[in-house]
């Protein structure tokens, strides 16, 4: 599904040219459940940004699904999001002052679904994550894990490809993290191809592929037991974040 080669990404700061990824190949197939980490300014964030199509590497080539996507211009790049590619921040990113069902629908409207099929992919997504009798709470009415539910059900309301998480758990304490590695598990089950990016090596330790960056290189690629079971997240022993 995702085939990276040669890919190299740089920035420029001033007279100065910085390198985030270097000459960075990779290939991750469908229905894998994958964890990109890695400690800060290793290139993981940047890897990411490349695999979601949110921006373009400097040089290489990346083939999403087997059409190259490297090449292609903003229009065309936010078409492939929209269509191939769904997306889960640590933030959540909802719309305060919406329902549940209609965040998780707001990126079928620019696909032109019309709103009564938008409010049944919505409602079909919303009970695939275990919100079936939230639907219309706002995000100021639920959890720190709910929230994250219907961030989870908004990247999946499109039937996406790829499932690409930047660090879901970092805003929940451990218990909920917990649910919510347990939940792109089930996902994960049912053949979604996951893709979880992260500096917690307890996050990564729950995908069955754990590929580490460094300096902007892959520096360790490892496949686990397919029957691992997520783990709390935890941070010197006590559960992190506030959000229940």
């Amino acid at each position: 599904m995702i085939s990276l080669t040669h890919i190299t990404k740089r920035y420029r700061f001033g007279d100065t040219d910085f390198a985030a990824l270097s000459d960075v190949s990779l290939s991750i197939g469908e229905n894998e459940f994958v964890a990109l980490t890695g400690p800060s300014g290793s290139g993981k964030s940047t890897l990411m940004n490349v695999l979601g199509c949110l921006d373009t590497p400097s040089e290489g080539e990346y083939r999403l699904d087997g059409a190259v996507v490297s090449g292609l211009d903003e229009a065309q790049l936010a078409t492939v999001r929209n269509r191939k590619i769904g997306f889960v921040f640590q933030n959540f990113y909802l719309m305060p002052r919406m329902t549940a069902l209609d965040n998780v629908a707001q990126p079928l409207i620019y696909r032109g679904i019309a709103p009564s099929r938008r409010r049944e992919l919505a409602t079909e997504a919303l009970a695939r994550v275990g919100l079936a009798d939230r639907t219309r709470h706002r995000p100021n009415q639920m959890s720190g894990g709910q929230r994250q539910r219907v961030a989870v059900a908004r990247a999946l309301v499109g039937h996406p490809e790829l499932l690409l998480a930047d660090e879901p758990t970092g805003n929940l304490d451990s218990r909920t993290a917990a649910e919510i590695l347990q939940l792109f598990a089930a996902l994960h089950a049912e053949g979604q191809t996951v893709v979880i990016v992260t500096h917690d090596p307890d996050v990564a330790a729950a995908c069955h592929r754990i590929v580490r960056l460094h300096d902007g290189r892959i520096a360790e690629d490892v496949s686990r037991q397919r029957d691992a079971v997520p783990r709390a997240p935890t941070v010197g022993g006590e559960p992190r974040g506030r959000a229940h």
